[in-house]
């Protein structure tokens, strides 16, 4: 049994998760302030800190329900008040994801134009004084029959409109891509 935390991805920017609101969160007991993910983060920070035992943090929802931002913000959070926040912009370096693997892990959903497709789990390392001392991101590729079959208004991972966008292109050829062309699944 642990704290759960409900909360709802305004889709903007807001100035309840800027540096100040980490201060403010930070060694506070949970409870004496408004919930916030900072709450949640400090509270997993501080039993790490005085039990010396792993913590988690789950973080769960729908399409575009803002569960990266959530977990970037944790992440925010942690490297801030272990004072490596400006050493290592780890929040940055764990959660960048190359083009290619947006490509290939997104789609488009009736809520989200660009919802990932992956489960990530994210370890962080910290040193005995809970500095970040590294990271660790593994991904899972989600809803895999999205591959042949999307609802509708939906589409498939974006890797397939940009390979048969692409099959025409020199360096391609040897892929065999105009086969997709023929393929049940539409293309645009």
């Amino acid at each position: 049994p642990g704290i759960v935390l409900v909360a709802i991805n305004p889709y903007e920017q807001l100035p309840i998760y800027e540096q100040d609101v980490i201060y403010a969160y930070s060694g506070q007991n949970m409870g004496d302030m408004d919930p916030h993910i900072f709450a949640v983060a400090e509270e997993a920070y501080k039993q790490m800190a005085r039990d010396e035992k792993n913590q988690s943090i789950i973080v769960s929802g729908e399409s575009g329900a803002g569960k990266t931002v959530s977990a970037k913000y944790a992440m925010r959070f942690f490297a801030t008040v272990g004072g490596s926040a400006s050493e290592t912009n780890i929040e940055a370096k764990v959660l960048a994801s190359s083009p290619i693997m947006e490509a290939i892990g997104n789609a488009k959903t009736t809520r989200n134009d660009n919802s990932s497709r992956f489960g990530k789990y994210i370890q962080i390392g910290f040193d005995k004084r809970y500095h970040i001392i590294g990271a660790n991101m593994r991904t899972y590729l989600l809803e895999k029959s999205r591959v042949v079959f999307q609802a509708e208004d939906e589409r498939n991972y974006h890797i397939f409109y940009q390979l048969c966008a692409s099959s025409s292109l020199p360096e391609f050829k040897d892929l065999g891509l105009s086969k997709c062309w023929h393929s049940p699944v539409r293309c645009w």
